[in-house]
This record gives structure tokens, sequence and C-alpha cells, in this order.
């Protein structure tokens, strides 16, 4: 891809998820970003393409990321290290960005759950094979459902009238769906191990 296409993808997905997307212009896009309309529309024929293009970079930055995670010493880690990335990805993004996402760019939406419950649902299953094969996860577990709820999760936590900003930040709420997600898989092993890394974490 050309770097200035690219520069300009990357540069505004973070203008966009701290200012929400129907609220800004591509006037004010080209401000924010230093550089003429004229430029912007030299690689994107409307918002909607920008937006577009945002989103399938995300997805792919995803999937890069997750091949780095999954090597991870145990299952448990390689959840947090998920985890961690997707927190630092969205601890800034402003409160109206899902659902101007959905209502208004629909096609970039549907890119976006496409990925959801295809990839991170596939990625969650893993895990949790991963987990019962070597011995942090309950046995009887089942990952095809679990990673079902995992995702439905992740859009409840989207949910701004549900847990409005800023009163619930959306790494404080994500949090706590991971460990009710983990200490409900995990089997005795699994557990320990947790309660050991928590408080390690709160130590450090």
């Amino acid at each position: 891809m050309d770097e200035k296409k690219l520069d300009i993808i990357d540069r505004s997905a973070m203008v966009f998820l701290r200012l929400g997307i129907k609220s800004v212009t591509m006037d004010d896009l080209a401000r924010e970003l230093g550089i003429s309309k004229k430029t912007i529309y030299k690689y994107f024929a409307d918002k909607n393409e920008l937006i577009i293009s945002i989103i399938q970079l995300k997805v792919a930055e995803d999937s890069n990321t997750v091949d780095t995670c999954a090597k991870a010493e145990n299952p448990i880690e390689e959840l947090f290290s998920t985890s961690e990335f997707i927190m630092e990805q969205f601890k800034n993004v402003a409160p109206t960005v899902f659902f101007d996402l959905k209502k208004y760019h629909p096609q970039a939406w549907e890119i976006m759950e496409n990925h959801k419950w295809n990839f991170v649902r596939n990625l969650i299953r893993d895990n949790i094979e991963r987990g019962i094969a070597e011995g942090y996860y309950r046995k009887n577990a089942d990952p095809l459902i679990l990673s079902g709820l995992y995702v439905s999760a992740t859009e409840t936590i989207m949910n701004s009238q549900l847990f409005p900003w800023p009163q619930y930040k959306f790494q404080d709420v994500y949090m706590q769906m991971i460990l009710h997600h983990l200490f409900g898989l995990a089997n005795n092993k699994g557990r320990e191990y947790l309660k050991q890394r928590l408080k390690n974490d709160q130590n450090d």
C-alpha cells in the first residue's frame, strides 16, 4: 500500500476514535491531519471509503498481533496478552464510535462483525481448547458455546446505554469481562495461577 495512503488511514483512525465518526467532517479531518482535503480525496472517494479502509487495517493488525500473543507460555497468559492489546487500542475511544459505525457505515460495521464472529470466536475457541489440553481449564468446558458467549459479551460491553461513559471506562468493563470468563473456565490449577498473577499485578 502507498505509504501516504497508509499514513492517512492510520492517523485518521486516531482522530475518529478520539472524537467520534459522525461529528468529524472531512474538513475537520483535514485540519486535524494538517493536510488538504484534496489530498484525502486523492486516495479515498468519500468518508465512507476511508472508514472502511480504517476497519480493514484494524482487523489486519488484530490478526497479526494475535500470532504473537499465541506464543505466550500458557493459555491464561495468551488471553491476557490479547486483552492488553485490545484495551490499549480502545482506551481513548469516544463513546459514540460504535453507534456511529453501525448506523452510518454499515459496510465497515459488517467487516468488524465478521471479524468478531469468525476470527475472534475461533481465537477464543482455540484458547479454550489449549487451556483444556494443558490442564488450566475445566475438561467439561464447551469451546464452541463459550467462545460464542465471549463474543456476545464483547458486544454487550460496547453498549453505551448499559455502560455509559465516563462512569464506565471501556478498559475497566472489558477487564471485568475477561476475569469473569477466565474464572468461569479455570479449574483449580488455573484459578491458583490466576490468583497469583492478579496478586503480582497488584504488587507491581
